[in-house]
């Protein structure tokens, strides 16, 4: 007998605690409070680029206060790349754009966990050009349309 096709398996609940353990750890962050400020900053700025169900489904895998922090956020009318997204950040938070890169890059890893690979790949898809590498993935080139 073969296996079946499965769904993804259960993402495991985080609290938003150990989210900041999480994110403390990858992003070698000296205090709790350094790190829940990296997942405040990161998040509403994702929240000002991510829209629709993938908005929606990412919110649902959060913990409530990370959730929160995504969805108060309006949807900005200006669809940054990856890049754009780093160096928005930094100019909102008066960060380094080494600085917010790092942040993005700490906060974003515990999120891709929590998202899980169908998830992520849907936001990927969502998004523009530029942020799988900030989720800690490869970045694949999206095909050309054919020239007529």
């Amino acid at each position: 007998m073969y296996d079946q096709p499965r769904p993804n398996p259960a993402h495991h609940a985080m609290t938003f605690d150990q989210m900041l353990e999480r994110v403390r750890y990858e992003g070698a962050y000296p205090t709790r409070e350094r790190a829940a400020e990296a997942v405040h900053h990161v998040l509403a700025a994702l929240g000002r680029q991510l829209t629709g169900d993938e908005r929606v489904d990412l919110a649902q895998r959060l913990p409530v206060e990370a959730a929160l922090t995504l969805t108060a956020q309006l949807p900005d009318t200006r669809h940054l790349t990856g890049w754009g997204f780093v160096k928005d950040l930094a100019e909102r938070t008066g960060a380094t754009p080494a600085t917010a890169r790092w942040d993005t890059g700490a906060v974003l890893a515990t999120v891709t966990r929590l998202a899980g690979p169908d998830l992520l790949g849907r936001i990927l898809r969502r998004l523009p050009g530029g942020y799988a590498l900030l989720f800690g993935q490869a970045e694949l080139r999206r095909p050309e349309p054919a020239a007529a």
